[in-house]
């Protein structure tokens, strides 16, 4: 399995390495409903797929009026840290990788043989060590940025502008791009285009249409770079 002929792979974590948006959607409903606030399933991946829980928060507070508490910092960090210790009891109690996508961890494997590999998400750091380190993969990625690390979320660009120059630091100038991003929602494509990479985006998440600014679409992620476009 070849890499093309990227100088570094950066992968988004939700959607991409994992299949747990579907968790994420009902570990929010979760807290937003014990919350009072109304929460629709088929809302998800309009209104929140693609944001950090800081922004899902602040988002759903504001859609309820409740705006002196999605003005709290510490009322914010209180609910992240609600559904962040549901997303924990889960991981822990599910087998060691359950979560991953078919093949991921052969990919992932594979590819750190060959160039310098990173992930930019809006997670929370603990929750991608937490799944990567369980499932053997935390030796295999250089540098992780996560929601802790940013001050706006995907689609700024933020996170890969701070994911290059992280990498930059240990391997000396990178073109940005002839850097591969990994993206499964709108908002992280368009960050990552913003952000000069090039970019693949996987269709986990959203339909194929909705990711059309990706250079490259793709159903599933390993058969791409077996088969991988010229």
């Amino acid at each position: 399995m070849e890499s093309r002929s990227f100088q570094a792979i950066i992968f988004d974590f939700n959607g991409v390495l994992v299949d747990d948006e579907p968790l994420h959607r009902e570990l929010l409903g979760r807290v937003l409903t014990a919350e009072g606030m109304h929460f629709l399933p088929e809302e998800y991946p309009h209104k929140y797929l693609g944001l950090d829980d800081r922004r899902c928060f602040e988002r759903a507070l504001r859609e309820h009026n409740r705006l002196e508490e999605a003005l709290d910092p510490a009322r914010i960090e209180q609910l992240i840290g609600l559904k962040a210790a549901s997303y924990r009891e889960v991981l822990l109690a599910a087998p060691p990788g359950a979560y991953l996508f078919p093949g991921i961890a052969s990919l992932v494997s594979s590819l750190s043989k060959q160039l310098p590999l990173a992930i930019v998400s809006g997670a929370l750091r603990e929750e991608i060590e937490l799944s990567i380190d369980r499932a053997g993969l935390g030796g295999y990625f250089r540098l992780i940025i996560a929601a802790e690390d940013v001050d706006e979320s995907k689609p700024n660009p933020e996170g890969y502008r701070r994911g290059l120059d992280g990498l930059q630091q240990q391997l000396g100038p990178l073109d940005p791009a002839e850097c591969l991003a990994i993206e499964d929602s709108v908002a992280g494509v368009a960050a990552a285009r913003a952000a000069g990479l090039r970019c693949l985006a996987v269709t986990t998440s959203y339909p194929a249409h909705a990711l059309s600014a990706a250079d490259w679409i793709t159903p599933h992620l390993p058969e791409w770079f077996l088969t991988r476009p010229a």
